[in-house]
Protein backbone atom coordinates (compact mmCIF):
# COMPACT_ATOMS: atom_id res chain seq x y z
CA UNK A 1 0.00 0.00 0.00
CA UNK A 2 1.37 3.69 -0.58
CA UNK A 3 0.36 6.94 1.04
CA UNK A 4 2.15 8.72 -1.08
CA UNK A 5 1.36 12.48 -2.16
CA UNK A 6 1.12 12.29 -6.01
CA UNK A 7 3.05 14.73 -7.82
CA UNK A 8 1.87 18.22 -9.15
CA UNK A 9 -0.19 17.44 -12.48
CA UNK A 10 1.99 19.02 -15.21
CA UNK A 11 5.35 18.50 -14.22
CA UNK A 12 7.85 15.88 -15.12
CA UNK A 13 8.38 12.97 -12.81
CA UNK A 14 9.77 9.47 -12.64
CA UNK A 15 8.42 6.24 -13.12
CA UNK A 16 8.51 4.45 -9.72
CA UNK A 17 6.32 1.48 -10.69
CA UNK A 18 8.16 -1.93 -10.94
CA UNK A 19 8.85 -1.84 -14.37
CA UNK A 20 11.46 -0.18 -15.61
CA UNK A 21 12.16 -1.84 -19.39
CA UNK A 22 13.11 1.29 -21.22
CA UNK A 23 16.27 1.54 -23.42
CA UNK A 24 18.17 4.64 -24.83
CA UNK A 25 19.90 4.59 -27.83
CA UNK A 26 21.60 7.82 -28.43
CA UNK A 27 23.61 8.82 -31.14
CA UNK A 28 26.24 11.28 -30.66
CA UNK A 29 27.14 14.30 -28.80
CA UNK A 30 27.93 15.45 -25.40
CA UNK A 31 25.78 16.15 -22.28
CA UNK A 32 26.95 16.64 -18.83
CA UNK A 33 25.71 17.64 -15.75
CA UNK A 34 28.46 17.32 -12.99
CA UNK A 35 27.71 20.39 -10.91
CA UNK A 36 27.25 20.27 -6.98
CA UNK A 37 23.56 20.64 -7.65
CA UNK A 38 23.22 17.32 -9.85
CA UNK A 39 24.98 13.77 -8.76
CA UNK A 40 25.44 12.52 -12.38
CA UNK A 41 27.72 13.03 -15.28
CA UNK A 42 26.75 11.30 -18.30
CA UNK A 43 29.03 11.66 -21.41
CA UNK A 44 28.07 10.64 -24.55
CA UNK A 45 30.32 9.32 -26.68
CA UNK A 46 30.58 9.13 -30.81
CA UNK A 47 29.01 6.21 -32.05
CA UNK A 48 26.63 4.25 -34.34
CA UNK A 49 23.71 3.60 -33.04
CA UNK A 50 22.87 -0.07 -33.21
CA UNK A 51 21.49 -2.09 -30.21
CA UNK A 52 24.99 -4.38 -29.99
CA UNK A 53 26.52 -0.20 -29.70
CA UNK A 54 25.21 0.21 -26.33
CA UNK A 55 27.66 -0.37 -24.44
CA UNK A 56 29.98 1.90 -26.53
CA UNK A 57 27.94 5.05 -26.00
CA UNK A 58 27.69 5.13 -22.11
CA UNK A 59 30.38 6.40 -19.84
CA UNK A 60 28.21 7.00 -16.60
CA UNK A 61 29.97 8.27 -13.96
CA UNK A 62 29.00 9.49 -10.53
CA UNK A 63 30.68 12.06 -8.63
CA UNK A 64 27.33 12.51 -5.85
CA UNK A 65 25.68 10.07 -4.38
CA UNK A 66 24.84 7.36 -6.89
CA UNK A 67 22.80 5.57 -4.18
CA UNK A 68 21.72 2.27 -6.42
CA UNK A 69 25.57 1.96 -6.65
CA UNK A 70 27.37 2.42 -3.28
CA UNK A 71 27.73 -0.47 -1.09
CA UNK A 72 25.27 -1.46 1.52
CA UNK A 73 26.78 -0.49 4.36
CA UNK A 74 27.43 3.04 3.21
CA UNK A 75 23.73 3.44 2.68
CA UNK A 76 22.36 2.31 5.71
CA UNK A 77 25.19 3.90 7.78
CA UNK A 78 24.28 7.54 6.39
CA UNK A 79 21.03 6.94 5.57
CA UNK A 80 19.52 4.85 8.62
CA UNK A 81 15.79 5.63 9.26
CA UNK A 82 15.36 7.93 6.36
CA UNK A 83 13.78 5.19 4.18
CA UNK A 84 16.23 5.29 1.17
CA UNK A 85 18.05 2.09 1.77
CA UNK A 86 14.80 0.56 2.33
CA UNK A 87 13.57 1.87 -1.31
CA UNK A 88 17.00 1.09 -2.79
CA UNK A 89 16.89 -2.71 -2.08
CA UNK A 90 13.02 -2.71 -3.58
CA UNK A 91 14.80 -0.97 -6.51
CA UNK A 92 17.61 -3.40 -6.89
CA UNK A 93 15.45 -6.13 -6.35
CA UNK A 94 12.83 -5.16 -8.99
CA UNK A 95 15.66 -4.37 -11.51
CA UNK A 96 16.85 -7.80 -10.85
CA UNK A 97 13.80 -9.56 -11.72
CA UNK A 98 13.09 -7.85 -14.66
CA UNK A 99 16.32 -8.46 -16.19
CA UNK A 100 15.88 -12.14 -16.05
CA UNK A 101 12.09 -12.13 -16.82
CA UNK A 102 12.44 -9.85 -19.55
CA UNK A 103 15.08 -8.08 -21.09
CA UNK A 104 17.61 -11.04 -21.02
CA UNK A 105 15.29 -13.29 -22.49
CA UNK A 106 14.70 -10.97 -25.54
CA UNK A 107 18.60 -10.08 -25.86
CA UNK A 108 18.99 -13.93 -25.92
CA UNK A 109 16.03 -13.98 -28.50
CA UNK A 110 18.19 -11.48 -30.74
CA UNK A 111 21.95 -12.70 -30.74
CA UNK A 112 21.91 -10.66 -34.23
CA UNK A 113 21.40 -7.13 -32.24
CA UNK A 114 23.09 -8.48 -28.63
CA UNK A 115 26.41 -10.08 -28.21
CA UNK A 116 26.83 -11.89 -25.42
CA UNK A 117 29.36 -9.25 -24.13
CA UNK A 118 26.07 -6.67 -23.51
CA UNK A 119 24.13 -9.24 -21.70
CA UNK A 120 24.94 -7.92 -18.09
CA UNK A 121 22.94 -6.75 -15.23
CA UNK A 122 25.45 -4.07 -14.51
CA UNK A 123 24.92 -2.40 -17.62
CA UNK A 124 21.09 -2.52 -17.08
CA UNK A 125 21.71 -1.06 -13.82
CA UNK A 126 23.11 1.25 -15.55
CA UNK A 127 21.27 2.27 -18.45
CA UNK A 128 18.15 1.97 -16.20
CA UNK A 129 19.42 4.75 -14.05
CA UNK A 130 19.99 6.64 -16.70
CA UNK A 131 16.65 6.46 -18.14
CA UNK A 132 15.01 6.95 -14.75
CA UNK A 133 17.11 10.03 -13.76
CA UNK A 134 16.98 11.51 -17.21
CA UNK A 135 13.38 10.55 -18.44
CA UNK A 136 9.97 12.36 -18.26
CA UNK A 137 6.39 11.16 -17.69
CA UNK A 138 3.47 12.91 -19.10
CA UNK A 139 1.01 13.09 -15.78
CA UNK A 140 -2.52 11.57 -16.27
CA UNK A 141 -5.11 13.94 -17.00
CA UNK A 142 -7.19 12.87 -13.74
CA UNK A 143 -6.02 11.25 -10.44
CA UNK A 144 -6.66 7.68 -11.08
CA UNK A 145 -5.98 4.00 -11.08
CA UNK A 146 -4.91 3.42 -14.32
CA UNK A 147 -1.07 2.67 -15.14
CA UNK A 148 1.28 6.08 -15.81
CA UNK A 149 2.21 6.73 -18.75
CA UNK A 150 5.35 5.63 -19.79
CA UNK A 151 8.80 7.22 -19.48
CA UNK A 152 9.85 9.99 -22.35
CA UNK A 153 13.33 10.55 -23.24
CA UNK A 154 13.67 14.56 -24.24
CA UNK A 155 17.06 15.59 -25.31
CA UNK A 156 17.72 19.34 -24.35
CA UNK A 157 14.47 19.21 -21.83
CA UNK A 158 16.58 17.12 -19.21
CA UNK A 159 18.93 20.02 -19.13
CA UNK A 160 17.47 21.95 -16.22
CA UNK A 161 18.24 21.33 -12.62
CA UNK A 162 15.73 21.22 -9.92
CA UNK A 163 14.45 23.48 -7.21
CA UNK A 164 11.23 23.31 -4.89
CA UNK A 165 11.15 26.91 -5.58
CA UNK A 166 11.38 26.68 -9.09
CA UNK A 167 10.87 29.75 -11.88
CA UNK A 168 9.92 27.19 -14.51
CA UNK A 169 7.55 24.79 -15.43
CA UNK A 170 7.21 21.74 -18.18
CA UNK A 171 4.12 22.33 -20.18
CA UNK A 172 2.84 19.24 -22.10
CA UNK A 173 0.79 19.45 -25.79
CA UNK A 174 -0.31 16.89 -28.21
CA UNK A 175 2.97 17.81 -30.13
CA UNK A 176 5.80 18.81 -27.90
CA UNK A 177 6.97 20.43 -24.48
CA UNK A 178 7.43 23.97 -23.93
CA UNK A 179 9.17 25.17 -20.41
CA UNK A 180 7.71 28.03 -19.86
CA UNK A 181 8.83 30.66 -16.99
CA UNK A 182 6.22 31.04 -13.69
CA UNK A 183 8.41 34.28 -13.02
CA UNK A 184 9.84 37.21 -14.16
CA UNK A 185 13.87 35.46 -14.62
CA UNK A 186 16.46 38.25 -14.25
CA UNK A 187 19.39 37.82 -17.20
CA UNK A 188 22.07 35.70 -16.10
CA UNK A 189 20.29 34.03 -13.50
CA UNK A 190 19.99 30.07 -13.56
CA UNK A 191 16.80 28.40 -14.72
CA UNK A 192 14.89 25.79 -12.51
CA UNK A 193 12.71 23.47 -13.67
CA UNK A 194 10.75 21.02 -10.97
CA UNK A 195 10.54 17.33 -10.91
CA UNK A 196 7.59 17.17 -9.28
CA UNK A 197 6.94 17.75 -5.35
CA UNK A 198 9.73 15.92 -3.70
CA UNK A 199 10.75 15.06 -0.73
CA UNK A 200 14.69 15.44 0.12
CA UNK A 201 14.78 11.77 0.60
CA UNK A 202 13.16 11.27 -2.74
CA UNK A 203 15.80 13.19 -4.50
CA UNK A 204 18.56 11.81 -3.24
CA UNK A 205 17.10 8.64 -4.40
CA UNK A 206 16.24 9.30 -7.43
CA UNK A 207 18.94 11.96 -8.51
CA UNK A 208 21.74 11.48 -5.96
CA UNK A 209 20.99 15.44 -4.54
CA UNK A 210 19.33 17.30 -1.93
CA UNK A 211 18.38 21.02 -1.33
CA UNK A 212 20.18 21.95 2.01
CA UNK A 213 17.65 22.77 4.74
CA UNK A 214 15.25 24.83 4.85
CA UNK A 215 15.12 25.30 1.30
CA UNK A 216 13.30 22.23 0.23
CA UNK A 217 9.29 23.49 1.32
CA UNK A 218 8.50 20.13 -0.34
CA UNK A 219 10.30 17.80 2.61
CA UNK A 220 8.49 15.47 4.28
CA UNK A 221 8.97 12.83 7.16
CA UNK A 222 7.85 9.49 7.62
CA UNK A 223 6.41 7.66 10.29
CA UNK A 224 5.49 3.93 9.11
CA UNK A 225 2.05 2.52 9.69
CA UNK A 226 3.48 -0.43 11.95
CA UNK A 227 4.68 2.26 13.82
CA UNK A 228 1.51 3.79 15.16
CA UNK A 229 0.08 0.38 15.71
CA UNK A 230 3.56 -0.67 17.65
CA UNK A 231 2.68 2.60 19.60
CA UNK A 232 -0.76 1.47 20.41
CA UNK A 233 0.16 -2.01 21.48
CA UNK A 234 2.50 -0.52 23.94
CA UNK A 235 -0.76 0.94 25.39
CA UNK A 236 -2.20 -2.30 25.76
CA UNK A 237 -2.36 -3.91 29.13
CA UNK A 238 -3.76 -7.75 28.93
CA UNK A 239 -4.73 -9.81 26.27
CA UNK A 240 -8.24 -8.39 25.49
CA UNK A 241 -6.94 -5.19 24.90
CA UNK A 242 -3.90 -6.44 22.54
CA UNK A 243 -6.64 -8.71 20.28
CA UNK A 244 -9.25 -5.91 20.26
CA UNK A 245 -6.31 -3.66 18.85
CA UNK A 246 -5.23 -5.98 15.97
CA UNK A 247 -9.42 -5.83 15.69
CA UNK A 248 -9.29 -2.71 15.07
CA UNK A 249 -6.02 -2.66 12.80
CA UNK A 250 -7.71 -5.57 10.43
CA UNK A 251 -10.95 -3.20 10.29
CA UNK A 252 -8.46 -0.10 9.14
CA UNK A 253 -6.80 -2.67 6.39
CA UNK A 254 -10.22 -3.49 5.31
CA UNK A 255 -11.00 0.30 5.10
CA UNK A 256 -7.99 0.83 3.10
CA UNK A 257 -6.27 3.23 5.34
CA UNK A 258 -3.50 1.28 6.58
CA UNK A 259 -0.86 -1.27 5.19
CA UNK A 260 1.75 -3.20 6.30
CA UNK A 261 3.94 -0.90 3.99
CA UNK A 262 2.53 2.17 3.76
CA UNK A 263 3.63 5.19 5.54
CA UNK A 264 1.60 8.22 6.85
CA UNK A 265 3.44 11.32 5.02
CA UNK A 266 4.20 14.56 7.41
CA UNK A 267 4.90 17.53 5.45
CA UNK A 268 6.53 20.81 7.36
CA UNK A 269 3.06 22.67 6.91
CA UNK A 270 0.37 19.83 6.62
CA UNK A 271 0.07 16.41 7.13
CA UNK A 272 0.00 14.90 3.48
CA UNK A 273 -2.18 11.64 4.26
CA UNK A 274 -4.53 13.53 6.33
CA UNK A 275 -7.31 11.06 6.48
CA UNK A 276 -5.90 8.17 6.36
CA UNK A 277 -4.18 9.43 9.63
CA UNK A 278 -6.68 10.66 11.26
CA UNK A 279 -9.11 7.33 10.63
CA UNK A 280 -6.47 5.27 12.50
CA UNK A 281 -6.01 7.65 14.99
CA UNK A 282 -9.72 7.81 15.54
CA UNK A 283 -10.65 3.96 15.18
CA UNK A 284 -7.42 3.11 17.21
CA UNK A 285 -8.30 5.55 20.61
CA UNK A 286 -12.38 4.93 20.28
CA UNK A 287 -14.16 3.30 23.16
CA UNK A 288 -14.88 -0.38 22.26
CA UNK A 289 -18.40 0.40 22.35
CA UNK A 290 -17.95 3.43 19.91
CA UNK A 291 -15.81 0.90 17.64
CA UNK A 292 -18.28 -1.70 17.34
CA UNK A 293 -20.67 0.53 16.23
CA UNK A 294 -18.56 2.20 14.06
CA UNK A 295 -17.40 -1.24 12.34
CA UNK A 296 -20.58 -2.46 11.92
CA UNK A 297 -21.86 0.56 9.92
CA UNK A 298 -18.06 0.23 7.90
CA UNK A 299 -17.13 2.92 9.21
CA UNK A 300 -19.85 5.46 7.90
CA UNK A 301 -22.22 7.55 10.02
CA UNK A 302 -19.62 9.51 12.07
CA UNK A 303 -19.38 13.30 11.32
CA UNK A 304 -15.91 14.39 11.36
CA UNK A 305 -15.80 17.31 14.18
CA UNK A 306 -13.65 20.37 13.15
CA UNK A 307 -11.29 20.08 16.17
CA UNK A 308 -10.56 16.55 15.00
CA UNK A 309 -9.20 17.99 12.15
CA UNK A 310 -5.81 17.13 11.82
CA UNK A 311 -3.81 20.08 10.01
CA UNK A 312 -0.66 21.00 11.56
CA UNK A 313 -2.07 24.36 13.48
CA UNK A 314 -5.01 22.24 14.75
CA UNK A 315 -2.62 19.18 16.39
CA UNK A 316 -2.68 20.65 19.98
CA UNK A 317 -6.46 20.86 19.64
CA UNK A 318 -6.63 17.34 19.36
CA UNK A 319 -7.87 14.74 21.61
CA UNK A 320 -5.26 14.03 24.24
CA UNK A 321 -5.84 10.48 23.43
CA UNK A 322 -5.17 10.79 19.81
CA UNK A 323 -2.28 13.06 20.27
CA UNK A 324 -0.62 10.68 23.18
CA UNK A 325 -0.88 8.09 20.45
CA UNK A 326 0.86 10.24 17.81
CA UNK A 327 3.53 11.43 20.17
CA UNK A 328 4.56 7.99 21.22
CA UNK A 329 4.81 6.97 17.25
CA UNK A 330 7.13 10.00 16.71
CA UNK A 331 9.35 9.10 19.51
CA UNK A 332 9.70 5.41 17.72
CA UNK A 333 10.15 7.01 14.47
CA UNK A 334 13.14 8.78 16.01
CA UNK A 335 14.48 5.45 17.71
CA UNK A 336 14.83 4.24 13.92
CA UNK A 337 17.63 6.68 13.07
CA UNK A 338 21.70 6.20 14.01
CA UNK A 339 21.98 9.61 15.87
CA UNK A 340 19.60 12.35 17.21
CA UNK A 341 18.14 15.98 16.34
CA UNK A 342 20.91 17.58 18.38
CA UNK A 343 24.23 15.99 16.84
CA UNK A 344 22.75 16.56 13.36
CA UNK A 345 22.48 20.32 14.47
CA UNK A 346 25.91 20.65 16.09
CA UNK A 347 27.10 19.14 12.75
CA UNK A 348 25.49 21.52 10.14
CA UNK A 349 25.91 24.53 12.44
CA UNK A 350 29.81 24.14 12.63
CA UNK A 351 30.68 25.10 9.19
CA UNK A 352 34.63 23.88 9.35
CA UNK A 353 33.49 20.46 10.31
CA UNK A 354 30.36 20.55 7.83
CA UNK A 355 32.80 21.70 5.14
CA UNK A 356 35.71 18.20 5.96
CA UNK A 357 32.52 16.07 5.24
CA UNK A 358 32.15 14.44 2.09
CA UNK A 359 29.97 14.92 -0.40
CA UNK A 360 27.94 12.26 0.00
CA UNK A 361 27.76 12.76 3.89
CA UNK A 362 26.59 16.42 3.15
CA UNK A 363 23.74 15.03 1.36
CA UNK A 364 22.97 12.30 3.73
CA UNK A 365 23.16 14.62 6.61
CA UNK A 366 20.36 17.10 4.98
CA UNK A 367 17.70 14.23 4.36
CA UNK A 368 18.34 13.14 8.06
CA UNK A 369 17.92 16.82 9.31
CA UNK A 370 15.15 18.21 7.30
CA UNK A 371 12.81 14.77 8.52
CA UNK A 372 14.21 15.14 12.44
CA UNK A 373 12.90 19.14 12.08
CA UNK A 374 9.29 17.94 11.23
CA UNK A 375 8.64 15.25 13.44
CA UNK A 376 10.39 16.95 16.00
CA UNK A 377 7.88 19.96 15.60
CA UNK A 378 5.14 17.35 16.30
CA UNK A 379 6.45 16.47 19.33
CA UNK A 380 6.16 20.24 20.27
CA UNK A 381 2.66 19.95 18.81
CA UNK A 382 1.69 17.40 20.74
CA UNK A 383 3.30 17.97 24.04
Amino acid sequence: MSCRPRPRPGVPTLRSGPSWAAWSTPCSGESRRGDPGSARTVTWLESPCPWNEVPKLLVYEEPGWGCHCRPEEERRRLLQGTGVPEAVEKDLANIRSEYYSIVLPFMEAHPDLFSPRVRSLQLYHQLVALVMAYSFQEPLEEEDEKEPNSPLMVPAADILNHLANHNANLEYSPNCLRMVATQSIPKGHEIFNTYGQMANWQLIHMYGFVEPYPDNKDDTADIQMVTVREAALQGTKIEAERLLLYERWDFLCKLEMVGEEGAFVIGREEVLTEEELTTTLKVLCMPAEEFREFKDQDGWGDDKREEDSLTITNIPKLRASWRQLLRNSVLLTLQSYATDLKSEQDLISNKEVYAKLSWREQQALQVRYGQKMILHQLLELTS
